[in-house]
This record gives C-alpha cells, sequence and structure tokens, in this order.
C-alpha cells in the first residue's frame, strides 16, 4: 500500500494527476467513480483505531485505489490467464437456426448478422478519433447490445435502452453508414 505499492491514496493520485496532466479535484473524482464503476479499478479500505490524547480510540479508514484484473487487460490486453468472457459456456450449431448455448439456452441464428455488424461498429469506433470516454461509452453500449443477443429472448428495453446510446456514434467519422445498418438490423427486436 502508499506511493510506492500496488494501491495508492487519493491524495497520491490527485496530486499526480495534477502535475502530470493539469487535472483538478473535481475531474479526478469523476474519472475515479468511473473507472470504479466499470471495473477497471478497485476501492480498498484499510481500518485503524487512533487513541487520542484523552485516551478516548477513534475509528479511521484510509482508502486506497489499485488497478484491476479488468483494467489491466484493457490496458495491457488479455494475458496468458484471462478467462474468456463465456469460458464454461459450451456453444455448439445444432441446425440451420438454432445455435446452443451450455444447458440447451437457444439462440436464433438471426442475430448472426447484427452481431457481426456490431463488432464492425466497434472496431471503427475504437479507430476514430474522438475522445476516450466518448469511445468507451458507445462501446459500452456495443457490448451491452452483444450481451442481450446471446440471450435466447433479449430484453427489448435494454437493446433500446443501449440503443438510444449508440446512435450518438452516427457523429463519429466513419461510422454512420454502419449505425444505419445497425438500425435497419435491430429496429424489428425493439419494436
Amino acid at each position: 500500500m502508499g506511493k510506492r505499492g500496488s494501491a495508492i491514496r487519493i491524495s497520491d493520485v490527485k496530486a499526480e494527476l495534477k502535475s502530470l496532466h493539469s487535472l483538478n479535484q473535481q475531474q479526478v473524482h469523476s474519472n475515479l467513480t468511473y473507472l470504479i464503476s466499470q471495473g477497471w479499478i478497485e476501492e480498498k479500505s484499510i481500518e485503524k483505531e487512533v487513541r487520542t490524547r484523552g485516551g478516548t480510540t477513534v475509528p479511521s479508514v484510509t482508502k486506497y485505489y489499485q488497478i484491476s484484473a479488468s483494467g489491466i487487460d484493457k490496458i495491457e490486453g488479455p494475458g496468458e490467464f484471462t478467462m474468456p468472457k463465456f469460458h464454461g459456456i459450451k456453444i455448439e450449431a445444432t441446425g440451420q437456426n438454432i445455435i446452443t448455448l451450455g444447458d440447451g439456452n437457444q439462440v436464433n441464428a438471426q442475430f448472426g448478422e447484427l452481431g457481426s455488424k456490431l463488432v464492425d461498429l466497434r472496431e471503427a469506433v475504437i479507430a476514430s478519433n474522438r475522445p476516450e470516454e466518448d469511445k468507451m461509452a458507445i462501446v459500452a453500449d456495443i457490448e451491452t447490445i452483444q450481451l442481450q443477443l446471446a440471450k435466447p429472448d433479449p430484453n427489448k428495453n435494454i437493446l433500446a435502452a443501449a440503443w438510444a446510446s449508440l446512435q450518438a456514434a452516427a457523429t463519429f467519422g466513419g461510422c454512420i453508414d454502419l449505425v444505419h445498418q445497425v438500425a435497419g438490423l435491430i429496429g424489428p427486436l425493439i419494436s
């Protein structure tokens, strides 16, 4: 723990980011909150008891932040020991129109084209020159839709909400045609 360890206090994070990137306290907190919510940073708390001069004991909590395995995979790419997203789920084709997942869950193969276009859109978004936080928001919505398509009966409300946010990718250079293609394929699923 501490500045030379694998976990660091928020005061050290603020000082480093201020000197390196001129970020203010509010920017550090909002970015840290985002990284924690995405699972890329973990918060660790160490509780101590501090004895005052008067003899009373006061609880003290120090929070440390460290990069998670997901955060390392995001920065460096998956490692040798990274589990695949659907580890332990058996996927096999059982016919022309059905794919069986795991214990008999079936997915209609008609989602295959939409899934392929979402992969293309994700790559185009990542290759765009937009700010990283804009890219991450769009990629998260793409992954939400892809996860729903892995289910035999995708949740229309989740698909519609993710699609509403995903349409912002049309403003990214090189993505407008892909957004229109995805719109044509996802439309029947959310109507």
